[in-house]
């Protein structure tokens, strides 16, 4: 093959390969799991923040960096932020992550039965679960003014 078809074929290979890595990006940044893998059983022994979020939530766009920073400031065996999805399809999903990235596990529940079972007053709604999986508080919503007080129930329970 000659130099003229390489230079005329390479960039429009790179412009595919970025089309088809965009998705995949998103995807292998945040921790991403079918709803049938959710158990709070998995989670026993550690304090868990549970939220429930959707993509059209603007709440929600204001609390993925501090769930983030929440994440990655206590330690892994006695703390995980722990997200519920509730988008009808995946795609709004990634789209949301594309933009504002996750570091923490999310379980996508398209049927919304598990937000069914915790009976959820708006969104986002989170829990505060102890390490024995009894959920001790829910805050509906999100407001950055009371992140500390958030802060301070889960450091109480570590």
């Amino acid at each position: 093959m000659n130099k003229a078809f390489f230079a005329l074929a390479l960039p429009a290979l790179l412009l595919l390969l970025a089309a088809v890595s965009l998705p995949a990006r998103a995807e292998a940044a945040a921790d991403i799991r079918d709803i049938e893998q959710f158990d709070l059983e998995q989670y026993r022994g550690k304090v868990v923040y549970l939220d429930f979020w959707a993509s059209w939530c603007k709440p929600c766009q204001k609390s993925f960096p501090w769930m983030n920073a929440l994440h990655e400031k206590y330690p892994k065996d006695r703390f995980e932020v722990v997200t519920i999805n509730l988008d009808a399809s995946r795609e709004p999903m990634m789209r949301f992550l594309e933009h504002i990235p996750a570091s923490f596990a999310i379980y996508h529940d398209a049927s919304g039965k598990i937000a069914e079972a915790f009976k959820l007053p708006g969104m986002p709604t989170s829990y505060i679960i102890d390490k024995n999986g009894k959920p001790v508080s829910r805050h509906i919503g999100f407001y950055s003014d009371k992140t500390r007080d958030i802060e301070a129930e889960i450091e109480k329970l570590l």
